[in-house]
């Protein structure tokens, strides 16, 4: 679509989303000088920020530098001026004859929608202000509300059609110009630009629709749920935030080993809710509603158009495969459960689906002694962050900076902004990472796309802004803090995104960095989380907070053999997710209601028994922002596996290695058809092995 939305994880993730030719355009970043206000990574990290000193920082600049967005009514001020500016570039676009200014001017106009609603889209959900979050929702609605209209706009149609009617005219283009034109086309294709006026304006009514539920449904799927106390048994209530007389189900608390605290928030947090449910109905209905309309079977056919699955015939076959491979051994790891909640409790020993986390986890102690708090004192997050920025830098000569916002920059005082900066190219972008826990905030880690990188007219480049969102517990007066082994691999994971947009050079923004298949966009952060339990890469930086000791080797070892435990089971649970994200974008009307197709989906992909009176999929917030596309994690985790053998196994520093994953794969976006991009770096790796 015009509004290239970014690839987020969990429900920001992911919104619908050449090299060689432009490193001389790279090279014109190189005037942007090193800054005398940037400071080592690692050591902002480990400091609490001092508020005082924050809030006397010179002006007010606004959120991420927009001097309008210093007041939640700036997001007034901020549409009205994108509404107006695409006016005038439609007006362009259709009375600039066909050409390559054809792609820059659509582009520009993309820019100009998705530096509001990119940057909206964040803030209805990550900024602690309900003001703040409720203009930015607006925003988001009105802009939605514009780009559906633009993407059934005949005049606009036919000012992009003149271009790729002419066969001389595209065959002058270069390959990524040709792509960006084509994908333009296509977003006009699945919007229904072919329907006469009245099934436009039906396209685009439901577009519209599909919007707001969407957020409604997002918003329910973490909506804590309230209970009065008495209604559990006393010896569980500490395990539960209060409100008075009430206790607050906030989640899971998948990892308690109290098995009576696991069920009670499974089957409270789960119970169904009518109003989440009829809204789940409604969306899943009017994307079915939406895809017939344009001419497809399926959402999901309209979906997985252009990804390298290309259709749910071969993602089902995928996934039926992948459960073939993996049923034995996950049988044999219920058992291994089994055997010890049966040991642990013997009067209650039938495993449950609130079991398989916190029983693994067990499994894994006891065979590995691979207990978190004994890796904790090792893995401060400025130690973590030190040794992302040592593996950047010998990797791809990236090196990040703490730089200090203005006052109004941010929306938290203790987010902090990154300046990413190459050797030879300069500053390549900036990354905020809100990284701590704070009431209200969502619980998913995410990456959020702010500003998109891309060529401007005046042969500068516009530089990418991303955000990170964590959820890390804050620094004490004792000790910063420490992360677990998996904190660290979800740290390496989301900066796998940030690196992803920050090293894209695409000409467009359309196609920057993360703006790329779904099926693809996960390749770079899972890539990144077989760094993160490489010894020689840990090594660098996993040293005790007080005593500077090491992590033993021995220690990271265990680790890495203990992911093994039950590695089967929990790859068919997103087997089984898939499944169901699939079935639910299947052929309508659905014959079943969601809970039974759960029900069954569960029975056939999973094996553990559904729980009656709950429904999952109400708080399956990957719904919204990879509606069809949830197995993008597994076919993503196949592909990254390969660059690992391929590129980084025998060195995970090698420094060619890592130019040529640029070059090839990261530096592309979505500016060059995924496969292309594997199919190269398989071929060229072979010329990195030693002889």
């Amino acid at each position: 679509m015009l509004l290239a939305a970014g690839t987020r994880y969990a429900y920001r993730l992911c919104g619908r989303r050449a090299a060689a030719a432009l490193q001389g355009h790279a090279g014109r970043s190189c005037a942007r000088s090193v800054s005398t206000s940037w400071s080592p990574v690692g050591a902002a990290f480990n400091v609490k920020p001092q508020g005082h000193l924050w809030d006397l920082l010179g002006e007010r600049r606004g959120l991420f530098g927009v001097p309008e967005l210093s007041t939640p009514e700036g997001f007034q001020v901020a549409q009205e001026e994108a509404l107006r500016k695409t006016e005038w570039l439609v007006e362009r676009a259709c009375s600039t004859p066909p050409g390559p200014q054809t792609v820059l001017i659509f582009d520009e106009l993309s820019d100009c929608l998705c530096r509001v609603a990119d940057l909206a889209d964040f803030v209805k959900i990550g900024h602690p202000e309900q003001a703040f979050r409720e203009a930015a929702q607006e925003a988001c609605r009105s802009i939605g509300t514009m780009v559906e209209k633009l993407n059934t706009n005949v005049e606009l149609y036919q000012s992009l059609q003149k271009l790729l009617d002419d066969k001389k005219l595209m065959d002058s283009l270069d390959a990524e110009t040709r792509r960006v034109a084509e994908l333009f086309m296509f977003d006009f294709e699945i919007s229904g630009i072919h329907l006469d006026e009245e099934k436009r304006r039906r396209a685009v009514d439901l577009n519209v629709k599909i919007l707001d539920l969407s957020s409604a449904f997002l918003m329910g799927t973490n909506f804590p749920i309230k209970i009065q106390k008495h209604l559990l048994p006393e010896h569980i209530q500490h395990h539960f935030a209060r409100d008075g007389r009430h206790l607050v189900i906030d989640g899971l608390h998948a990892e308690a080993s109290d098995d009576l605290v696991r069920e009670a928030a499974y089957k409270i947090f789960l119970y169904p809710n009518a109003d989440q449910l009829k809204c789940l109905e409604e969306l899943l209905s009017s994307r079915d509603l939406l895809a017939n309309l344009v001419g497809y079977s399926t959402f999901s056919h309209r979906a997985l158009q252009g990804t390298i699955a290309q259709t749910p015939e071969t993602v089902m076959q995928f996934l039926e495969k992948l459960s073939e491979k993996l049923c034995e051994r996950t049988r044999k790891d219920f058992e291994m459960m089994q055997g010890m909640k049966t040991k642990l409790n013997p009067q209650n020993s039938e495993l449950m689906p609130w079991d398989p986390p916190y029983y693994s986890g067990v499994i894994r102690a006891e065979r590995y002694n691979i207990e978190p708090s004994l890796y904790c004192p090792f893995l401060s997050l400025g130690a973590c962050m030190e040794g992302l920025n040592v593996l950047f830098n010998r990797l791809l000569g990236v090196t990040l900076y703490a730089e200090q916002p203005f006052k109004g920059e941010v929306w938290c005082i203790d987010v902090r902004k990154l300046a990413v900066v190459h050797e030879s190219e300069g500053l390549l972008g900036y990354i905020y990472c809100d990284f701590f826990q704070r009431a209200n905030k969502p619980q998913q880690d995410c990456h959020f796309t702010i500003r998109g990188g891309r060529l401007k007219e005046d042969g500068s480049y516009q530089l990418p802004v991303v955000v990170l969102m964590l959820n890390l517990p804050h620094a004490s007066r004792d000790f910063p803090t420490l992360l677990t082994p998996g904190m660290m691999e979800n740290l390496f994971h989301e900066m796998g995104h940030a690196m992803h947009s920050m090293l894209g050079r695409t000409r467009y923004q359309h196609v920057t960095g993360t703006r790329c298949p779904t099926d693809f966009a996960e390749v770079p952060s899972i890539l990144m989380e077989y760094f993160s339990n490489d010894y020689r890469v840990v090594s660098q930086f996993a040293k005790h907070y007080q005593t500077g000791q090491p992590l033993p080797k021995a220690m990271v070892s265990r680790l890495c053999e203990s992911k093994k435990v039950c590695a089967a089971a929990e790859m068919q649970l997103q087997v089984f997710y898939a499944a169901l994200d699939q079935i639910y974008h299947g052929q309508h009307p659905l014959k079943k209601s969601t809970t039974d197709i759960l029900m069954e989906t569960q029975e056939q992909f999973y094996g553990l028994p559904y729980v009656p009176d709950t429904a999952w999929q109400l708080r399956f917030s990957h719904l919204v922002g990879y509606g069809a596309k949830y197995y993008s994690y597994l076919m993503s985790r196949a592909v990254a596996s390969m660059v690992w053998k391929e590129c980084f196994l025998q060195d995970p520093f090698n420094r060619a290695a890592g130019e040529r994953y640029r070059r090839e794969m990261l530096a592309h976006g979505g500016g060059k058809e995924p496969m292309l991009m594997i199919q190269v770096l398989w071929r060229n790796s072979f010329l990195l092995l030693p002889s």
